[in-house]
């Protein structure tokens, strides 16, 4: 899906306002021409974002409309605004898309300049006909193992936003979140942080229990994982029995408080584990927080030095959290 690019499907023609303008003049305008959403942009580079969800909430915080209507529209917008490049696929514009929760993405030229918008609904459409595309394929390619039914099946996989046993975010959608996430902190200045959990002595969980009920257990921890992070946050499977936590916008000492919750949690959900000394699955974590001063930093690098913390939790005692070196 990667020749999917979004200049392809984006709308054009997007209506924009000035940040020193009013919102009534935003109303007027989105009446107009019938749209859900109008971009403020300063020197046609999109500032914010004011959407129909945007303009109740204020709607809500002021009482009456002849309150909201005064305001001016940089009161009223969501921003720093997130948006995709014209040139980026399908696939990585849906990942932030769900991500972020975010129904209309502003769409730049690699000069920063507002050239269209994607919605959702725009992605996941496209995204849908891809996979019906590709089972048709698979359909017709069942009685001969085609180089089509090969290729087709890849894509497939290649397309997967989520775990199919977990029901979670997978690898690929995990990077392009990140990868996302670390340039919007660099360029508005936020901090990020990430958890990576592992279970502990899993493999002799396995080995005790077999692989079924390693499965299950796998599930219980996700569950317990789901309940108890926050709302903003994100989780991944990163790897076979571990797990990665992203947290947007949040600061070292936050994320390590999340972290030793979880650990606490999945211990105190007492899913039995004979061969751990613990008598309980456990997990351990590492913790890294980028700041946005760490331009000399990519991504990976924080991955990496929350992966090695995580294994100093491992090697020093385990059903623990290391988050300093």
């Amino acid at each position: 899906m990667k020749e999917i690019l979004i200049e392809t499907l984006m709308t054009r023609g997007v209506r924009s306002i000035a940040p020193d303008a009013c919102l009534s003049d935003a109303l007027a305008i989105m009446r107009e021409h019938k749209c859900s959403c109008i971009v403020v942009t300063e020197s046609d580079e999109p500032i914010g974002i004011i959407t129909e969800r945007d303009i109740i909430r204020m709607l809500a915080d002021t009482g009456t409309a002849a309150n909201l209507l005064s305001k001016r529209v940089t009161e009223a917008m969501t921003s720093p605004v997130v948006s995709v490049n014209e040139k980026d696929d399908i696939f990585e514009s849906l990942v932030i898309s769900r991500a972020e929760g975010i129904r209309h993405l502003p769409v730049v030229d690699s000069d920063g300049q507002l050239t269209g918008m994607v919605t959702q609904s725009d992605l996941i459409k496209v995204y849908l006909l891809f996979f019906e595309k590709q089972r048709e394929i698979i359909e017709n390619s069942i009685a001969e193992r085609t180089e089509s039914l090969v290729k087709a099946n890849e894509e497939l996989k290649a397309m997967a936003l989520e775990d199919p046993m977990l029901g979670i975010g997978n690898r690929r959608a995990m990077e392009v979140d990140i990868q996302h996430t670390h340039t919007s902190a660099i360029r508005y200045q936020y901090p990020y942080s990430v958890i990576i959990c592992d279970l502990d002595f899993f493999k002799a969980y396995n080995d005790f229990y077999g692989h079924l009920a390693g499965d299950e257990a796998l599930k219980g921890v996700t569950r317990v994982l789901k309940v108890n992070i926050r709302g903003s946050d994100r989780l991944y499977r990163y790897g076979g029995e571990e797990f990665l936590v992203l947290l947007p916008e949040t600061e070292i000492i936050g994320a390590t408080s999340l972290a030793s919750k979880i650990v606490k949690k999945i211990k105190a959900a007492n899913f039995p584990h004979a061969k751990s000394y613990f008598q309980t699955i456990t997990v351990s974590a590492g913790v890294c927080c980028a700041k946005y001063s760490d331009v000399d930093k990519s991504w990976k690098d924080i991955v990496m030095l929350a992966d090695i913390r995580l294994y100093k939790a491992k090697e020093s005692g385990r059903n623990r959290v290391v988050s300093e070196d």
